[in-house]
């Protein structure tokens, strides 16, 4: 079985990228959500997370997201602390769901796979690129956030011409270049 990584920065469209490949009958299993996931479902995570930032963070056994995320996205040790404590949970999910795939190719969907290490052991990554200011069009429908809030968030990532350069396949996803074609030809590649 071969893994693929899938990246990029805030706007780019790597959901949409991902549900091509799904489309075409490649599983993706998105890191994102997963970790959103076992940060409500994954007794020892939830623990840990509470004994890092305080038994509050969770009130009723209901994350409070904006919460920690004024605490991590403020501060780089607590966001790393936070990473190091999630990170390893997620990466177990993906190795126990890979497990479960029966097809010769997945996709390891994730927002920071390089900030976070998750593409060691895959075999390629995708990076899915847009130009700033489509990027920042984009953020700015799907959440309501100023050009601000955007630039902010996108300032706090590595920044996407790095991730181009790790990355053994580039998709830009700029509104004008098909896309299909795009990820067919990756496809091809890997075979």
């Amino acid at each position: 079985m071969k893994k693929i990584g899938l990246t990029g920065g805030i706007g780019v469209g790597k959901t949409f990228v991902a549900e091509l490949f799904q489309q075409l009958g490649v599983p993706v299993f998105n890191a994102d959500i997963e970790a959103k996931k076992c940060m409500v479902e994954d007794e020892k995570l939830v623990s840990a997370v509470q004994l890092a930032f305080g038994e509050s963070i969770y009130m009723n056994a209901v994350l409070q997201k904006e919460e920690l995320a004024k605490i991590v996205f403020n501060n780089e040790v607590d966001l790393a602390k936070l990473n190091a404590l999630v990170h390893p949970v997620v990466k177990q999910k993906f190795e126990d769901w890979c497990e479960n795939q029966s097809s010769e190719l997945v996709i390891k969907e994730a927002a920071i796979l390089f900030e976070s290490d998750a593409h060691i052991g895959l075999d390629a990554v995708i990076c899915v690129s847009a130009i700033q200011e489509l990027r920042i069009v984009r953020v700015q429908k799907r959440d309501g956030s100023s050009v601000e809030e955007v630039k902010s968030r996108i300032n706090k990532q590595m920044p996407q011409a790095e991730k181009e350069e790790l990355a053994d396949f580039i998709i830009v996803n700029d509104g004008e270049k098909l896309l299909l074609p795009q990820v067919l030809k990756v496809l091809k590649e890997m075979e």
